[in-house]
């Protein structure tokens, strides 16, 4: 089994270890206006890092938009406010590269029962990031 198949969908990460790698996917957007996959917010305790394996990816770190193309990476400091986004209606996948705490928000978002602004608001405090909404 190649690396790509051991990843497709699914994450990886050492037992006790700083970091998660997470192969993700996007159908494809556009970017007049952009669908964002991901609120602006702000991690405060936590750098990201995204890696494009296919198609293309922008994303928004403090007042730069970083377009990566298939190959392309960046990393968004902590304390950086960043989003990101498909700019194009094909698909893309990519690597996001983040650490534990940044996972248990993503999986602490998901679970949540309602969308409103202060469960999203509550949910990035109790992970040390601050929500800063949608762009």
């Amino acid at each position: 089994m190649s690396f790509e198949e051991a990843l497709a969908g699914r994450t990886l990460s050492a037992d006790g270890g700083a970091l998660v790698l997470a192969e993700w996917r996007d159908g494809g957007g556009g970017s007049d206006p952009p669908l964002y996959i991901a609120p602006l917010h702000v991690h405060r305790s936590d750098d990201e890092a995204w890696y494009v394996l296919e198609g293309e990816l922008c994303v928004r770190s403090g007042a730069t938009d970083v377009h990566l193309p298939a190959g392309g990476a960046v990393i968004v400091p902590r304390g950086t406010p960043h989003t990101y986004w498909n700019p194009t209606a094909a698909p893309t996948r990519y690597l996001l590269v983040m650490t534990e705490r940044i996972k248990a928000l993503i999986d602490a978002l998901h679970a949540a029962e309602d969308r409103e602004p202060a469960t999203i608001e509550r949910i990035f405090r109790e992970h040390e990031s601050e929500f800063l909404g949608w762009p």
